[in-house]
């Protein structure tokens, strides 16, 4: 008798197995498609410039000439500014008063002061204009080699950070526009920002835009691995059994079963198949209620186990 209500029991529950789903309701499927996928960390970081200098006059005095403006660029060596002495700035107001000629003798007789352009870069701050007196201690114009992302990374991730590593940049101003850029430099001394310890990381662009500013906020995806030919199924597709994963697959006489594949990188989105698919295969996405009869009343045992049919 026991014997009878096991199998009885067993029957119902392949009934109620067999029959859970309607007739008319349409499976969810994905395809095995090639695509690109990439895992990554991404942080926060800061547009600066990597060389930052700040321009004082050679002499005190006043300024005649300022020759560029912010966003300029400039070679090494060149006149960017012309600086009369505090003497020459008076004696060339007292010709001035005397008459055009008496102006431009002195004024080819006393010659002004460049201001020289130390490096090759651009103009970031232009804080002086002509007629303006200034001292030596006053920066005139800052300049910048190139400008760079300063990004932050967290103690934990920074081992998986390395010199010529790829990296895409975002602006918070622009977040649709992507840059690519490199690794340059890992700091070798951690800063504590909100107790945690990060790392400065220098991140250069492979070509700096003309929207980069100096100061705007970046975020950083260091890239950790990037298969542009890779097998990818939607993530939802893919289940877990005892450390293995498994896809429905349904065969032409609407049989539903497991297969077991070998995954690879998944992106939160898609997930790489590794073996036991192949490009074309459709798959089920399973929803909660078809993931429940397949797999979490499974008690163990080969794929073969998960058989069933939909009707």
């Amino acid at each position: 008798m026991k014997k009878f209500g096991f199998i009885l029991l067993l029957v119902l529950s392949v009934m109620v197995f067999s029959c859970g789903k309607n007739k008319d309701q349409e499976l969810k499927k994905a395809t095995v498609q090639k695509g690109s996928i990439k895992t990554a960390i991404t942080t926060v970081g800061e547009v600066v410039p990597r060389n930052r200098l700040e321009i004082k006059p050679p002499i005190g005095g006043r300024v005649e000439q300022v020759l560029v403006k912010e966003g300029n660029n400039v070679a090494k060596g060149q006149t960017i500014a012309w600086m009369s002495s505090s003497d020459r700035a008076t004696l060339i107001d007292a010709a001035r008063a005397k008459g055009e000629e008496e102006l431009k003798y002195w004024e080819d007789a006393y010659k002004p002061a460049p201001v020289i352009a130390p490096l090759s870069g651009f103009i970031i701050k232009r804080s002086v204009e002509p007629g303006q007196s200034v001292t030596i201690s006053d920066a005139i114009i800052v300049m910048a080699d190139k400008l760079i992302v300063k990004a932050q990374v967290d103690e934990t991730d920074i081992g998986k950070i390395s010199d010529g590593q790829k990296v895409i940049l975002t602006l918070d101003a622009y977040p649709n526009k992507e840059i690519n850029g490199t690794v340059e430099h890992i700091a070798y001394e951690s800063e504590t920002i909100n107790n945690v310890n990060i790392y400065v990381v220098d991140v250069i662009p492979s070509q700096v835009p003309s929207f980069f500013k100096s100061g705007m906020s970046a975020s950083a995806k260091f890239i950790l691995s990037d298969n542009a030919n890779a097998l990818l199924l939607p993530s939802e597709a893919i289940k877990k059994y005892k450390g293995s994963s498994y896809v429905l697959s349904e065969n032409k006489d609407e049989k539903i079963s497991a297969v077991q594949v070998e995954t690879g990188t998944d992106d939160g989105t898609n997930t790489e198949i590794l073996s036991g698919l192949s490009e074309g295969d459709t798959v089920i996405l399973p929803d909660a209620k078809l993931s429940k009869q397949y797999f979490s009343s499974v008690r163990g045992g080969p794929p073969n186990l998960f058989g069933g049919s939909k009707k």
